[in-house]
């Protein structure tokens, strides 16, 4: 069978680094075992899925260099579930109940009192036909529980009931059914919940690996009995660890928080994101790979942690700044022309600024300092002007390369006594505004002695 895995957000908000984790440990395992990946749209919440929404997940991703090999959204297979509803039906496996969250809620804590687990005790399943009708006739409306097989002949006598897999990602693990309660799968208003469109997916798209977040795990066993009940064989599972940020705070598409929409808009490389959404957690060092096809080869399902994969979000720019540090110009020219930055000495700047970048974009920064003027501001002290114009008039003639700088300043500090700091420091703030930077060794071949005069004070 042809390895094939799927991503199935809601498009109910923008995608966060947390959902890019498992967007990419699909993705990943897809491209090691040259299988297909499926984008699937969990949008039966008509009231808050969008399709702006799904738009920016695809937009993501593509960034992020997953490309689908099928986009399905749910709320255009609404008949394969109802063909599956009938099944179930006609099965028996799927029953309907009519209590409302507060009797439900005051059922678990009767259970509870009586130091019984709260479980649904399949109150829907005993009622008859006649009972059934004065309810709908009284205005209830049903809910539907699909009916665990946790017992042997009474269903009202459940027993333990073991479901087990192998997990691609944690081992071993087990579900005991008979501790669960009876999910439901159709809401009063005949919408479905998670569990039953998840599954016809799975079957309908031949999903081989089912790989996602360990909030899943018990979900796990009630879905591979809704498979066998369907007369399918369940795919295998995998459960990764959940990102984090370094306090333990979850990540939420409500909030936005570290969504890759504004994580690109911050100027983050897709690279920096991958790495850290993809190696936080497991066994591999955090560091910027500058491809997926690189971080491909470090990526092990079985490698990760079973506890939360935490991570500092201060650390993408540690990794951004790495990135760019060994980005080659190729890499960065055509980007670099959004902002202005092109032409013989472009190849020369990006070499010399890309050690202190954290982002790309404040290059524009740098090239404006180079090719126009200083920052303002430079704050050059009364007693340095004499210093900078005896230095400026000890400019050599031109051409110049990158050991000028070296000798210029050797001149400098035999004329004028000066050395390390206050030797340096005038010199940089004269020449660009800031006391850090880029090796100035390496910025004064690009201002050249014209540019570099028109800066003596």
């Amino acid at each position: 069978m042809t390895v094939t895995v799927r991503f199935a957000p809601s498009p109910t908000g923008n995608i966060h680094i947390g959902n890019a984790r498992t967007a990419l440990f699909n993705w990943l395992f897809a491209e090691k075992h040259r299988g297909r990946f499926v984008l699937r749209f969990d949008d039966t919440d008509a009231a808050r899925s969008r399709q702006e929404f799904a738009d920016q997940i695809v937009y993501d991703l593509h960034w992020l260099g997953i490309f689908p090999d099928m986009v399905e959204y749910q709320s255009k297979r609404v008949a394969a579930y109802e063909d599956a509803v009938a099944r179930l039906k006609q099965a028996g496996l799927l029953y309907p109940c009519y209590e409302t969250p507060e009797e439900l809620d005051l059922k678990r804590k009767i259970r509870l009192s009586r130091k019984l687990p709260p479980i649904y005790g399949r109150d829907g399943l005993a009622h008859t036909d006649e009972e059934r009708a004065a309810l709908e006739a009284d205005g209830r409306r049903a809910h539907w529980r699909f009916l665990l097989p946790n017992y042997k002949r009474d269903p009202f006598e459940t027993v333990r009931t073991d479901i087990a897999w192998n997990d691609i990602v944690r081992g071993e693990e087990t579900v005991d059914l008979g501790s669960l309660s009876d999910p439901v799968l159709i809401r009063e208003d005949g919408s479905y919940l998670y569990t039953l469109p998840s599954v016809v997916d799975d079957i309908d798209f031949r999903i081989s690996h089912v790989i996602r977040g360990d909030d899943h795990v018990t979900n796990t066993g009630v879905q591979i009995a809704l498979f066998r009940a369907l007369g399918s064989n369940e795919p295998e599972f995998g459960h990764h660890n959940l990102l984090t940020t370094a306090s333990g705070e979850a990540l939420s598409k409500r909030t936005g928080a570290l969504s890759i929409k504004s994580l690109r808009e911050d100027g983050i490389e897709p690279m920096a994101i991958a790495s850290m959404a993809v190696l936080t957690g497991t066994s591999e060092n955090v560091t910027p790979e500058n491809s997926l096809s690189a971080l491909a080869q470090k990526f092990d399902p079985a490698a990760t942690s079973r506890s939360a994969a935490k991570f500092e979000p201060g650390d993408l720019v540690n990794l951004n700044r790495a990135l760019l540090q060994a980005m080659p110009f190729e890499a960065a020219r055509d980007r670099l022309l959004a902002y202005g930055i092109f032409g013989e000495k472009a190849e020369t700047f990006w070499l010399a600024v890309r050690g202190n970048l954290d982002r790309l974009p404040e290059a524009e920064r740098w090239w404006r300092i180079i090719t126009v003027k200083p920052e303002p501001g430079a704050g050059i002290i009364d007693e340095d002007r004499d210093f900078l114009r005896t230095a400026f008039d000890l400019l050599p003639e031109e051409p110049w390369d990158a050991g000028t700088f070296k000798a210029w300043v050797a001149k400098v500090r035999e004329e004028t006594g000066r050395k390390g700091k206050a030797l340096f420091m005038p010199i940089r703030l004269a020449l660009t505004g800031l006391d850090s930077g880029p090796e100035l060794a390496d910025l004064l071949p690009l201002l050249g002695r014209e540019g570099t005069m028109a800066r003596r004070p």
